[in-house]
């Protein structure tokens, strides 16, 4: 059987009723679709087509969350949880102890949040030498049990 080229078929023209011919909005169907996008009205959707919403690839939200944060300088935990658990530490050790210099409340809640920005960038050193990007609970526990210098060469090395 051989092939053969098939033509579309043509749709026919609906005539325009009385109210519809007196508005010059109406008057081609061009114009008709074009004003209906213009002033938000019911457009003719297109059956099985639906708006999805807008979504990221995987990583680049994290991404973008990373660079803002870099050019901040300001501290990432609240300083008034950070506050009560460092009474509520200090407390545990001495009891006696519960007055605080505000520069002093403030000097330990940058050193604690260097420490742990420094602890997840070699935590997540281990997890890319172990071919992953996912952060697991032992690539955290490696990077408290190695120093910087020794993961640093650990990682080269092997």
């Amino acid at each position: 059987m051989s092939r053969t080229k098939h033509t579309a078929a043509k749709k026919p023209r609906r005539k325009p009723s009385a109210a519809a011919a007196a508005s010059p909005a109406t008057a081609s169907p061009h114009t008709r679709s074009v004003t209906a996008k213009k002033t938000g009205g019911p457009a003719t959707p297109t059956p099985g087509k639906s708006k999805r919403p807008h979504r990221f690839r995987a990583g680049t939200r994290a991404l973008q969350e990373i660079r803002k944060y870099q050019k901040t300088s300001n501290l990432l935990v609240p300083a008034a949880s950070f506050i009560r658990e460092v009474r509520a530490i200090s407390y545990r050790f001495a009891p006696d102890i519960n007055r605080w210099q505000a520069e002093a409340l403030v000097a330990i809640q940058e050193a604690a949040e260097d420490y742990l920005i420094q602890l997840f960038g070699d935590a997540m050193l281990c997890a890319i030498h172990a071919k992953r990007v996912t952060l697991k609970g032992y690539s955290v526990g490696k990077a408290t049990w190695w120093d910087g210098p020794t993961l640093v060469r650990y990682c080269i090395i092997t």
